[in-house]
């Protein structure tokens, strides 16, 4: 049985931006469309993910999920559910008082939208004047009130060049994980300016060396299964990208991640549109255990360069990828510019060790304090470097040398308060 590891909700299609790679075409600030998931359909939806019993991480979306009034009642319910709650906004509206009230709900943390260092960049790219300033003052509210942040870079060609300078200010601003996203032909992204298949190598190369140099704060890119391939290549140390198959990195759509749209539609990921089915007349638990399409991306065998990857087990291309450029669901992925060379596939870790793990109650209590949002990796990294050490549980001391080695002696960061 696939875990389902993370669920994305689009509460919304309305939002307060317009900006020109949105996979959605969210419409304005206009009233609630009536065929919006409303309150109780969000958080029964909420029970029904919890009834799973997967622990997944649900991050509420939109358009612009700020806009809901019922935003907080929604994420408090599924935190009393036990559900770790992420919220993603493009952080206009992030007001003191807001981020308040949402750390008061018990959000795990935010992902905050931030294309660029340059306010005339930035709002060209989102649409808006003054988008910069309160996306920027949003982010040091989050700061200042102990709420867990991440940001989210979508790089273009025209801010291809500040990627070192969004890391370092990622990693100085407090923010625990970079997320680096790479556009995809949907939505209103279908007319975007797409960067060249060199460039995109060329960045997934940068990315690795920014992980070495800011180990504070994870660096990693989004639909670019590639990365995995890449990160081999340099030897790369990071536990996220070599040890767990497709997930971290690699592409999870339909393995262990969906998405619910604001209308209730499931489908593989945001950039696939194609509905397995809807919630509010299918349990969620039915769709991703049953769907057919979900069977196809667990089962299916990939074709043309894809299919003869030696990386495919790790990478698995982007799915959504494919589709856009006129493929079928198992297509190879254009936006990749390796050639496979014949070898064997390479297998991950965590595929090839199968005897179990378990942890000390001194271990658990441990992971306990880590923000949930970043639990289930620290799980698996620390399960593989016990198991890579020859023991048989994870203890203390594995947390602390791994932590030792990505933070130095000083340990990893603590929230202010």
């Amino acid at each position: 049985m696939n875990e389902l590891s993370l669920l994305a909700i689009n509460l919304t299609r309305r939002c307060n931006l317009a900006c020109p790679h949105c996979y959605l075409d969210a419409d304005s600030l206009n009233e609630a469309n009536e065929e919006e998931l409303g309150t109780y359909e969000a958080c029964d939806l909420l029970a029904q993910v919890a009834k799973m019993g997967y622990s997944t991480m649900v991050v509420l979306t939109g358009g612009e999920p700020l806009v809901r009034q019922d935003l907080e009642q929604i994420a408090r319910y599924g935190v009393d559910l036990g559900l770790p709650i992420v919220v993603g906004t493009n952080g206009v509206m992030l007001n003191r008082k807001r981020v308040r009230s949402l750390k008061a709900a018990g959000v795990s943390g935010l992902g905050i939208s931030l294309d660029s260092l340059d306010p005339n960049c930035h709002d060209r790219f989102r649409g808006l004047p003054g988008a910069w300033h309160k996306t920027m003052a949003g982010i040091d509210h989050c700061r200042h009130e102990g709420l867990d942040f991440q940001l989210h870079f979508t790089v273009t060609t025209e801010n291809t060049h500040e990627l070192a300078e969004i890391a370092q200010f990622a990693a100085s601003s407090g923010a625990r994980v970079l997320n680096v996203f790479f556009v995809i032909c949907t939505g209103r992204g279908a007319t975007h300016n797409q960067l060249s298949l060199q460039r995109h190598e060329e960045i997934l190369e940068e990315l690795v060396t920014l992980q070495r140099r800011h180990p504070q704060c994870i660096v990693r890119p989004r639909c670019a299964p590639q990365f995995k391939r890449v990160s081999l290549g340099q030897k790369s140390a990071s536990v996220t990208n070599l040890i767990s198959g497709r997930e971290g990195d690699g592409c999870v759509a339909g393995l262990h991640y969906c998405r619910v749209t604001s209308t209730g539609d499931v489908t593989p990921c945001p950039y696939l549109s194609e509905s397995v089915g809807n919630v509010r007349n299918t349990q969620i638990a039915d769709l991703w255990n049953a769907a057919p399409a979900f069977k196809t991306l667990r089962e299916g065998t990939l074709s043309g360069k894809c299919g003869v990857c030696e990386f495919r087990e790790l990478c698995g291309g982007c799915r959504a990828a494919a589709v856009a450029a006129g493929g079928a669901l198992m297509d190879q992925d254009p936006g990749c510019v390796y050639q496979p060379v014949g070898g064997g596939t390479i297998v991950p870790l965590l595929a090839a060790a199968n005897s179990a793990i378990s942890w000390t109650p001194a271990a658990q209590s441990r992971l306990a304090r880590v923000p949930a949002s970043l639990q289930k990796m620290l799980r698996k990294r620390a399960e593989v470097f016990a198991r890579e050490n020859g023991h048989s549980a994870v203890t203390v001391e594995h947390l602390k040398t791994m932590a030792a080695r990505r933070f130095g002696p000083a340990g990893p960061p603590r929230n202010s308060e």
